[in-house]
């Protein structure tokens, strides 16, 4: 059974800066790419960043220059360094990690998410 934890939410003013982590327990091959999205209030699920195992990263637009994903392959984390927060990055924040369980056997997990709401 593979679980994902997030930690690092809560409440910011606008400018401040959170730090998101979550670690991947369970058993499995290992965790080709791991990555954040979020869900704002009213809005659809969207892709934040994501990280490879190769250190590959891939940003929302909006994020770029403010948000840094970063990973320790060892110890199965991924983290979300959120600086200059703004209002409109309120949302639940849901960490993912596409797992090998075996050879080439993928699958697609999620954390149950963390709240991050930025007031003005």
């Amino acid at each position: 059974q593979v679980q994902l934890v997030e930690s690092g939410g809560g409440l910011v003013q606008e400018g401040g800066s959170l730090r998101l982590s979550c670690v991947v327990s369970g058993t499995f091959f290992r965790i080709p790419s791991m990555g954040w999205y979020r869900q704002g209030p009213g809005k659809q699920r969207e892709l934040v960043a994501t990280v490879t195992s190769s250190g590959s990263t891939n940003y929302l637009d909006s994020v770029k220059g403010r948000f840094t994903i970063s990973r320790d392959s060892a110890k199965n984390t991924v983290f979300l360094e959120m600086n200059s927060l703004k209002p409109e990055d309120t949302a639940v924040y849901y960490c993912n990690a596409v797992v090998e369980i075996i050879r080439q056997q993928y699958r697609n997990y999620w954390g149950k998410g963390t709240l991050v709401t930025v007031s003005s």
